[in-house]
C-alpha cells in the first residue's frame, strides 16, 4: 500500500493535468466556434446593408435621371417619368424585400438611418410624380438625400466596427434654368 500512496500524487497530478487540458479545449474550441458565429453573423449584416443600399440607390439614379428631364437635375442620361415608370415600380418592389432583411437583421441604429434615408428618397420620388420644375428645391431634397445616406453609411460603419469611410461628397455643376 506505500507504494500506491507514494505514486498517489502523481497519479492526482496526472488526472488533474488531464482534467486541465480537456476543459482547456473545450473552452477553446467554444471560443472559436463564437468567434466563427459572430463573424459568419457579420458578413451577413455586411450583406443585407449593402443590398439595401443598393436597391435604394436604384431607386435614387431613376430620380435623378427623371430630375434630369424636367430640368432639376444634370444628370446625362435623362429620362422621362413614363418611360421610367417600369424600372420605379421594379424598384420599389426591391426595397421590400430588403427592407425586412434589413428589419430583421440590422442594429437599431442602422435601421433608423434607414428610415430616414428611405423617407428621403421618397419624398425626391413624390416631387418627381408631381413633376415639379424647380431646381432650387430640387437640390434641397437632394442635400436631405446625401446626409440622410451618409448617416446610414456612418451607423453601418459603426454597427460592423469599420473604419470611417469617404461622405461621397462631389461637386457638381448648378443646374442652369429648366428645360
Amino acid at each position: 500500500m506505500s507504494a500506491f500512496l507514494q505514486q498517489l500524487p502523481a497519479l492526482l497530478g496526472v488526472v488533474i493535468g488531464a482534467l486541465g487540458s480537456y476543459l482547456a479545449v473545450v473552452r477553446s474550441d467554444r471560443a472559436r466556434l463564437r468567434r466563427e458565429t459572430e463573424a459568419r453573423w457579420e458578413e451577413r449584416r455586411l450583406a443585407v446593408y449593402a443590398d439595401y443600399a443598393r436597391v435604394l440607390k436604384t431607386s435614387v439614379t431613376l430620380a435623378y435621371r427623371i430630375a434630369a428631364h424636367l430640368g432639376n437635375d444634370p444628370h446625362p442620361h435623362p429620362l422621362a417619368p413614363d418611360e421610367a415608370a417600369a424600372a420605379q415600380a421594379e424598384a420599389a418592389v426591391s426595397r421590400d424585400p430588403a427592407g425586412e432583411a434589413l428589419l430583421l437583421l440590422g442594429s437599431r441604429q442602422v435601421v433608423e438611418k434607414a428610415r430616414v434615408w428611405v423617407l428621403a428618397v421618397l419624398e425626391m420620388e413624390r416631387f418627381l410624380h408631381e413633376e415639379t420644375r424647380d431646381p432650387a428645391a430640387w437640390q434641397v431634397l437632394l442635400e436631405r438625400h446625401r446626409a440622410a445616406r451618409e448617416g446610414y453609411y456612418g451607423a453601418v460603419r459603426e454597427d460592423l466596427a469599420l473604419p470611417p469611410g469617404h461622405g461621397a461628397r462631389w461637386a457638381l455643376p448648378p443646374v442652369s434654368g429648366s428645360r
